[in-house]
């Protein structure tokens, strides 16, 4: 195929050898988590909220959105390290020849990865944006596909917009309240890992072993 892609070669493995770098920016995420939930927290107590409070906290909530990108890479990078076999880094892999992967690294940028894309996601309905996206799909296939002479059977007895406005609200409701019911247990460890104390225990976490891979060519783990 003239436009064939391989994503293992061109995606997967230059992310898989990237660990360390986006274990350092994982940390600094979740520092800006914790500052941004130290402002907005800090502003309930408040009767009123100066302008440079909002301005900075609105600034600090656009930043909390990178932590989509910056997780799904690491997720990526994560995965990448396990099936490929790739150290985490170049300083990494000279000083450990034989050693490969880092398992313990690579489960980090996974779960903390995961943790990371879903965070900002706390303060979306991501349940309804679901049904919304699920719902809008289907009714417009439904559209494209259907007869023009199924459509004047059923205009007959209906109107064939109101059919779809009414498709379209049952399928939003049925995905929505799935969607809520199968999300809500690793959304609630999201949000309480954004917590501000266990947010800089996290970024503090991040940034060493980053650190330690980058720099020194090591892991906290050891070889492991």
């Amino acid at each position: 195929m003239i436009f064939a892609f391989d994503f293992t070669k061109n995606i997967l493995k230059p992310l898989s050898q990237w660990g360390g770098f986006f274990l350092l920016l994982l940390g600094i995420i979740w520092i800006i988590y914790a500052l941004y939930e130290t402002k907005r927290r800090g502003s309930v107590k408040k009767r009123k909220v100066e302008t440079w409070d909002f301005d900075v906290t609105k600034f600090l909530k656009v930043l909390t959105y990178l932590g989509f990108i910056v997780g799904i890479f690491s997720i990526l990078s994560g995965v990448g390290e396990l099936i490929l076999d790739e150290p985490p880094s170049t300083l990494f892999a000279e000083l450990n020849p034989t050693a490969g992967r880092s398992v313990f690294t690579a489960i980090i940028l996974i779960v903390f990865g995961i943790f990371t894309f879903l965070k900002p996601i706390n303060d979306l309905p991501i349940a309804s944006v679901i049904g919304l996206m699920v719902a809008s799909l289907i009714v417009a296939i439904i559209a494209l596909a259907i007869p023009p002479k199924l459509v004047e059977a059923i205009a007959v007895f209906i109107d064939p917009k109101i059919l779809l406005v009414i498709i379209f609200i049952i399928i939003f409701a049925i995905i929505a309240l799935t969607a809520k019911f199968y999300m809500s247990g690793v959304m609630a460890i999201s949000k309480a890992l954004s917590w501000p104390p266990l947010a800089f225990i996290v970024a503090a976490f991040c940034l060493i072993q980053g650190f330690l891979l980058l720099v020194i060519g090591v892991s906290i783990s050891g070889y492991f």
